[in-house]
């Protein structure tokens, strides 16, 4: 692709000859900010298209989900923007409660201060300043990733329009009893010091242990906590189980207590799991404190915030993990240690920020009614006004919208927002809207506690468009049209949003598609993990390889609801697919290509091929787009790039352009065309390199407010596919008997085609000879080997003087041997029943193909032997 006509247009720009991504993408990023081609206006009288950013952390750093995220979001608002839609893709950050306070305290901890000895306004205060002077490094690494945010509306969960939202949102549901304060077992972080929403509670396989316990002769139970007996308030066993029926009703001692407590009959315990009984200690474990609400059973605290033994006897004071042992020991000594499993493999939750064991803690909190909403929630899918792409996985949302628990929202922080409700000095209790004014006097008090991130985060879709106020960003952009998330937040933050934007817009869902992505893995399929060593920065590749690499690798493994797996080697690809579009565009410019006036009507059959071959290729990736198959937009996108244009319409255009006339002008015209459409139709996906290469061949402004191409079904002719077609099998199966011969491919032999007419093709003869090397017969022709091909093709060659026999009968029976003993080494294993009967499928299939791939190399090897001179 580097052969130069001289037919550059005067005012034709130069391109560089090698893509530089680090010289283009800040410059142009900058450009594009500036000229606010991110911004969206409520005025205008395009039809909307809205996106909200999934509000990533202000602590956060990009990375790989993020990444994928963005990129996703990024194509389809381009894509919107271009098809004369009104596009806002709104940003922000979340304020992070947990996280944000943490960094702030290890600040402070290195002073050898605490949160305690500044006192809670001076610590907000040194929490805002933290995030002035280092919160939201995610937002410059957005830039470097190209997204196409529109700046002037960023928003964060702490700022003063959305701190209204959440407190209005407060004092509505309050006042419509959908908010409650009770004591019930929440997830505890004995190190965070606070409640934690289920998404805030990472589960991991442990190794731990489980002891059986003789609580008397005829009751044994197994427990991985053991310290948690000297809560326990009652044994239950299922109502059905016969072995135990007879002491349902009865009751027996808690061992190294005077306590004794009652056998209790509830369908919870599973006959089967264990001796079929289990302890019931409501104050630290939810299934426990569900039992113990249905048979009224007392809750025992017997451990502190700290995870510190809190009950009166030998054992208080101890650490939770200094009381197992210890209890162990004087159970032990007791006699009453029936058997002990160590290791025992069990789930136990942490802390997702410090890593911490969760403790399951009865406690007063707050909490929503979550019944309901999540009705409400669930019925928005199932009567379509909210559609969940893949389909298939509206199971699981439905599975955790009809099976909700009520949602802690209460956590005991102090950044974040504070919950608007204060006590009198008689027990009153107040709920304070954000335009009324807290009740003063002595004795009233503020609640000490912040709500959930979650809480803000699920106002998300119309707090940042204004709401509670009626503006004209809400009027015009909501309900937003897609949310772009992973799927491992559907239940987490998705049914939030729904609950709440139902709940406080009349029935009107915050979005109308959920569009559900997977995690992003290794090329192994592995889930990325610093302990696996397999964790790959953005910022590295986007270094090395640029954003539109990085980008494009991501979205070409992005199936609906898929997990993507990636690797340096595809981004290496795609960096490289990156420069084969820069040196096409290179190439069309220095021969003339231009975008100028209507495109000709007289056009030759490769012209019409290749706008053919366009018209499909549009028509392709506008469906696949409206499916949010990025996969395969990208597929159908690289390949008609590549193969298409590059590898076969540019080789076929060079013998036109280099002949001039009527002919060459009209390819001209029609090659930039083509790259015009090919670099709109990737533009959303690789931004930088389609802009760079699409100003510098029509001269336009930016290429992000060019139209979207809108497939030209009139030019769709299947003639010319098929003519053309026939052009590329005869060229293809040329090139590899070429290559059999040992022919060089730059080097020249005569060649005799026959049969060109009657396959069509006799009109293209010159054009084939060009792009396999092959000169007209001379008087001295004599062939020394033939090419049959199917459609009564055949080719003669004249290899005299051209390769070395010798060698090359040398080579070809080198490969026909190592040939022979792969398809030996085949049937050997398809010939063996044992390996047919016994191998996963896959595996033989893997074989087959082996051997079919092998057979084909040995008649392929016999016939270049056979055509060679003796």
């Amino acid at each position: 692709m580097t052969e130069r006509l001289d037919a550059r247009r005067p005012d034709a720009p130069t391109l560089a000859g090698q893509y530089q991504p680090g010289e283009v993408e800040q410059r142009r990023y900058e450009q594009w900010v500036a000229a606010g081609h991110f911004r969206a206006s409520a005025e205008s009288d395009k039809p909307p298209f809205t996106i909200v950013i999934p509000p990533p952390n202000v602590t956060g750093s990009l990375h790989m989900g993020h990444a994928l995220d963005h990129t996703v979001q990024d194509a389809l608002i381009r894509r919107k923007r271009m098809q004369g839609y009104e596009a806002l893709w709104l940003p922000g950050m979340d304020h992070a409660g947990i996280a944000t306070q943490n960094v702030v305290e290890r600040q402070l901890a290195g002073q050898g201060l605490s949160r305690h000895d500044l006192g809670r306004e001076k610590f907000v205060e040194r929490v805002w300043q933290w995030k002035g002077e280092s919160g939201g490094a995610i937002l410059g690494q957005m830039r470097r990733l190209g997204d196409s945010v529109d700046w002037d509306r960023e928003r964060f969960t702490m700022d003063e329009g959305l701190s209204r939202a959440v407190q209005t949102m407060f004092k509505k549901l309050y006042d419509d009893g959908l908010i409650y304060r009770a004591n019930r077992i929440i997830n505890w972080c004995p190190r965070c010091l606070t409640a934690l929403s289920d998404i805030e509670v990472e589960h991991t396989d442990d190794e731990g242990e489980l002891i059986s316990i003789r609580y008397s002769d005829d009751v044994v139970v197994a427990t991985t906590r053991a310290e948690t007996m000297l809560g326990d308030t009652a044994v239950a066993v299922h109502p059905d189980d016969e072995r135990y029926r007879h002491l349902i009703g009865t009751e027996v001692a808690v061992p190294l207590t005077d306590r004794r407590i009652p056998i209790v009959a509830d369908e919870h315990v599973d006959p089967a799991f264990g001796t079929g009984m289990v302890k019931v200690t409501p104050a630290h474990d939810p299934n426990d404190f569900e039992i113990g609400q249905r048979h009224g059973l007392p809750s025992l605290t017997i451990m502190d915030e700290r995870g510190v033994i809190t009950a009166h006897g030998p054992f208080q004071g101890l650490d939770r993990y200094e009381a197992r042992p210890a209890i162990v020991a004087a159970l032990r000594e007791q006699g009453r240690i029936v058997a002990e499993k160590r290791p025992y493999v069990h789930a136990v939750g942490h802390c997702s920020r410090c890593r911490t064991t969760v403790e399951p803690r009865l406690s007063l909190q707050w909490f929503v009614n979550t019944a309901p909403l999540a009705e409400a929630a669930g019925d928005a899918v199932r009567d379509g006004r909210v559609k969940i792409e893949p389909a298939e996985l509206a199971k699981r949302y439905f599975a955790w919208v009809d099976n909700m628990h009520d949602w802690c929202i209460s956590r005991q922080l102090w950044w974040g927002h504070r919950i608007p409700v204060w006590y009198g000095p008689n027990d009153e209790i107040v709920c304070v809207g954000p335009d009324e004014l807290p009740p003063t006097g002595e004795g009233w008090r503020q609640d000490e506690d912040v709500l959930d991130t979650w809480f803000s985060s699920g106002l998300w879709p119309f707090s940042t468009l204004g709401w509670p106020e009626q503006t004209p960003d809400l009027a015009k952009f909501y309900p937003t049209s897609v949310l772009v998330t992973g799927y491992d937040i559907l239940f987490f933050w998705v049914a939030r949003m729904m609950m709440f934007g139902l709940y406080a817009m009349n029935g009107r869902q915050p979005f109308d598609t959920v569009a559900l992505h997977g995690m992003v893995r290794d090329q192994h399929g592995k889930k990325m993990s610093k302990s696996f060593g397999n964790v790959v920065d953005p910022l590295d590749w986007i270094d090395r390889y640029g954003a539109d690499a990085t980008r494009f690798t991501l979205a070409r493994g992005a199936n609906p609801g898929g997990d993507v797996p990636v690797s340096e080697d595809w981004c290496q690809g795609s960096r490289n697919f990156c420069n084969k579009l820069w040196n096409a565009t290179r190439f069309a410019l220095l021969n003339g290509a231009h975008t100028d006036g209507p495109l000709p009507t007289d056009l030759s059959t490769v012209d019409r091929w290749i706008l053919s071959r366009l018209a499909h290729v549009t028509a392709e990736v506008d469906e696949q787009f409206e499916a949010y198959e990025f996969a395969k937009v990208c597929d159908l996108l690289y390949h008609f790039a590549w193969d298409d244009v590059c590898d076969w319409y540019v080789e076929l255009s060079k013998p036109v352009l280099a002949e001039g006339g009527p002919a060459a002008e009209a390819t001209r015209r029609v090659l930039g065309h083509v790259l015009d459409q090919l670099l709109r139709l990737l533009h959303p996906v690789i931004p930088f390199v389609t802009e760079e290469l699409w100003t510098a061949l029509t001269g336009g402004e930016t290429i992000m407010t060019a139209a979207w191409p809108v497939a030209d079904r009139a030019g769709i002719d299947d003639a010319a596919e098929r003519e053309i077609g026939t052009v590329q099998r005869v060229v293809t199966e040329i090139r590899r008997f070429r290559s059999d011969q040992g022919l060089r491919p730059t080097q020249r032999v005569a060649a005799r085609l026959d049969g060109l007419t009657v396959a069509g093709v006799a009109a293209h003869e010159r054009l084939i000879r060009s792009l396999v090397r092959l000169d007209a017969p001379g008087d001295d022709f004599q062939a020394s080997a033939t090419l049959a091909m199917p459609g009564e093709v055949s080719v003669e060659l004249d290899t005299r003087g051209s390769i070395d026999v010798a060698a090359e009968r040398a080579r070809l029976t080198k490969d026909r041997a190592a040939a022979e003993k792969e398809a030996a080494q085949a049937r050997a294993k398809l010939d063996n029943p044992a390996f047919v009967g016994k191998a996963p499928e896959p595996v033989v299939a893997k074989i087959r193909e082996r051997l079919a791939v092998a057979e084909a190399d040995l008649v392929r090897i016999d016939a270049a032997l056979e055509a060679l001179p003796s």
